[in-house]
């Protein structure tokens, strides 16, 4: 939980609910969400039964998981489902099937499957080949940073497929992919080092990307790195090195370090041949942590609430939950989608995204206009791992017309809010948008401070704010609803906030 100060009082902010796949939830839960139609729990159960986790392996019933989640416009389920078809799992092969549903998916600006619809067109599979629409699809996916098709792309540079040869864009599209670890990207950088193809030759750079990719478990970049050692390029001459690495490819059986292993054994005494065996036995493959944009289930690393204020897809958040996304995904009303961060105010912990599709937005009033006990709600989605993913409403008074220590941007409320609740609407009895929830009072703190636990005292960013906020992006504020003038029935509230709530799954 990150916090921030006020004069001597601590608010804590209500940072983005742990999400590990839901594995809180039984495989019946999973499973009853899913059948009532819930997107989100019906691509998390393709993927288990595509997986074999915790259910026994079946690419039939996979398939129709997925399938009923690429319906509702899932991307996600839209990529599997694709690649089920691609490669003929619990369904006949199909690359025309493969490549519609590839593009349904990169059509939501779904960077895996933008990168297999490249590969459609590259191969020809599916449809006709064509080199300069692959490129193309290489490259939105490679500028989302997706490390297969930075790689695609770069070799799109290298080879002069679908674009000019160019070996220094090349070179810049490998680094990209091999600084995420990415063992391909690392081996044909480490290539062109050697090769000063697209970049000066550098023995050193040549030894250290051959060794990221050796580190990983790569049989051809322990090849190259034992040579390395053995020929004494970038790094010091050291045979019992050379011997742990080629050592070890072999294990991996690749014939070319069996021949290179026999030549190192030729000048090494048997001591030296002992230590790099116990190198070689000591030895454990580490994969890097990627900063990709793997869209797995079991990869969000926290969640918390938006909601759509125009209707093409411009959404709100709060800043401390995206701050240390590298990849953002809603689950709407209508499927999973991408988003990305479009701009953001820290000091007031306000973010703003831009989903792809249409909408429906809530109306923002200026807060000035609100006064103390005035009726107040939020619709978000707190704890989804214990909770679930359906939308959960909580309803209050405003408590103060400031927020701690008397700071004027915010709204102390009495509505019952939780970790996930953050970047929630808080509407007023008109169903205007007078406040996006945030933080809570710290119980430890109050606790020292007055001997005593806090209940239900929490804050929200005043909508002026946010109203001042979006004044910097006319894009956005010209398309804002006009806000609503008079009293609606609660149910009706209820509804409109419900329809513009988004759950965001943090990467």
């Amino acid at each position: 939980m990150k916090t921030i100060f006020w004069g001597l009082l601590t608010v804590l902010l209500l940072a983005a609910a742990p999400l590990s796949a839901q594995t809180n939830l039984t495989f019946q839960e999973l499973k009853a969400y899913a059948e009532k139609g819930n997107v989100h729990a019906q691509f998390i159960l393709g993927f288990y039964y595509s997986k074999g986790r915790g259910v026994e392996m079946d690419a039939v019933e996979a398939v129709k998981w997925y399938r009923k989640a690429a319906e509702q416009n899932d991307s996600d389920a839209q990529n599997e489902l694709g690649l089920c078809y691609y490669k003929g799992d619990g369904v006949q092969k199909d690359m025309v099937e493969a490549a519609k549903w590839f593009r349904k998916a990169a059509a939501q600006n779904n960077a895996k499957a933008q990168c297999n619809l490249g590969v459609c067109y590259r191969d020809g599979h599916g449809m006709e080949k064509d080199t300069v629409e692959a490129m193309n699809w290489f490259r939105k996916a490679a500028e989302q940073n997706y490390p297969d098709a930075q790689f695609n792309l770069g070799c799109c540079y290298r080879d002069g497929d679908g674009v000019e040869k160019d070996r220094a864009e090349a070179v810049k599209w490998f680094r990209k992919a091999a600084e995420q670890g990415d063992e391909d990207s690392q081996i044909v950088l480490a290539a062109c080092y050697y090769l000063g193809q697209g970049v000066a030759k550098d023995f050193v750079e040549v030894a250290k990307w051959y060794r990221r990719a050796a580190n990983q478990g790569s049989a051809r970049g322990q090849y190259h790195l034992g040579h390395c050692y053995l020929d004494g390029e970038g790094v010091n001459k050291d045979y019992i090195q050379a011997y742990k690495w080629f050592n070890l490819a072999s294990a991996q059986g690749d014939e070319n370090s069996k021949e290179s292993l026999s030549i190192a054994e030729q000048d090494m005494t048997s001591e030296q041949i002992s230590e790099a065996q116990r190198l070689t036995r000591e030895f454990t493959p580490h994969k890097e942590s990627s900063s990709d944009n793997s869209t797995s289930p079991e990869n969000p690393t926290a969640s918390g609430s938006g909601f759509f204020i125009t209707d093409d897809g411009y959404l709100i958040s709060n800043y401390h939950v995206v701050k240390e996304a590298t990849k953002v995904r809603l689950v709407t009303s209508a499927g999973t989608v991408d988003a990305k961060v479009v701009q953001v105010d820290a000091a007031n912990d306000l973010a703003l995204l831009k989903a792809d599709g249409k909408f429906t937005p809530l109306p923002i009033a200026a807060s000035r206009s609100e006064h103390l006990g005035g009726t107040v709600a939020t619709i978000g989605f707190p704890d989804p791992s214990l909770q679930g993913f359906s939308p959960k409403l909580a309803k209050g008074e405003i408590a103060s017309l400031s927020g701690a220590g008397d700071d004027p941007r915010y709204f102390q409320i009495s509505v019952p809010v939780q970790p996930g609740n953050s970047g929630g609407a808080l509407v007023d009895e008109r169903g205007n948008v007078i406040g996006i929830v945030s933080a809570k009072l710290d119980a430890s703190v109050a606790l020292a401070a007055s001997g005593a636990l806090p209940e239900n005292v929490n804050y929200a960013v005043k909508s002026s704010l946010l109203l001042s906020f979006l004044e910097s992006v006319p894009e956005v504020s010209d398309k804002l609803k006009t806000p609503n003038t008079a009293d609606e029935k609660f149910s009706d509230v209820v509804k409109s906030a419900q329809d513009a709530a988004v759950l965001v799954l943090v990467y």
